[in-house]
């Protein structure tokens, strides 16, 4: 993989090199202290990861960002900061992490496998025929982002302008709607079974009968059982040929 560093601390900016050099393969092919430089540098290279610091001069990192993700190619951006309250930002431009400075090794060495996986995965999805379907998607806990593959997801739930989206062990809050968490989502995967909850297909064990003539779904490994709606019924049944 090739990187580019933006940080405008000295001092940061050499950890970090260090470290990358130190516990991976990915090469740093420049660095940068100043948000306008890595444009241009971005008009007449490619790069597959960019750890960028926020509060650099020029441009900030966020804005940055904003211009990188709408590039036809995008590299994977990891915000490198000493400020939590961005991570909810950077979730929105879908930041593949989140490292919170001052810099903690097994943190940086957690990332670095998780990018080279996510290279070997992506690689091996390249050269196969058909291109599999499942994918990942980002979630926030805690302030961080953690790269979750969608058919970890078992099901998600709406509060009011909130999304909640469960796996077998973990409970996320999505600072979103329940429509667009679910646009982010692969239709042949995923069903809106009702206004407040969305259903991963593949996790449901069992469609018991409910009242109304709609159903309740039983999921494997979890005990929470999700609700088809009246108005979802037809559709439910449609594409589960029931």
């Amino acid at each position: 993989m090739k990187a580019i560093i933006v940080e405008d601390e000295f001092l940061a900016q050499q950890e970090l090199s260090w470290l990358i050099r130190q516990h991976s393969q990915i090469v740093i092919e420049a660095t940068f202290d100043d948000g306008l430089d890595v444009l241009k540098y971005l008009q007449s290279h490619q790069v597959d990861v960019i750890f960028l610091d926020i509060n650099i001069p020029s441009l900030d990192g966020m804005l940055l960002a904003q211009n990188i993700s709408k590039f036809a190619s995008k590299p994977l951006i990891v915000f490198i900061t000493a400020y939590k309250e961005h991570a909810v930002d950077a979730f929105e431009l879908e930041a593949f992490d989140y490292i919170l400075k001052p810099y903690h090794e097994m943190r940086i060495i957690t990332l670095l496998r998780k990018l080279e996986n996510y290279a070997g995965q992506d690689q091996i999805q390249n050269t196969a025929s058909p291109r599999p379907a499942s994918h990942s998607i980002n979630l926030v806990k805690d302030e961080r982002i953690i790269v979750t593959d969608i058919n970890d997801i078992y099901y998600a739930e709406a509060h009011e302008k909130l999304t909640f989206v469960y796996t077998r062990r973990e409970e996320y809050v999505m600072s979103m709607n329940m429509t667009e968490f679910c646009s982010r989502l692969p239709e042949d995967y995923f069903f809106r079974c009702h206004r407040s909850y969305c259903v991963n297909l593949s996790k449901i064990r069992e469609i018991e009968p409910w009242f109304n003539n709609t159903y309740i779904l039983k999921l494997r490994d979890l005990e929470f059982q999700v609700p088809v709606s009246r108005s979802k019924v037809k559709e439910f049944r449609q594409l589960m040929r029931l």
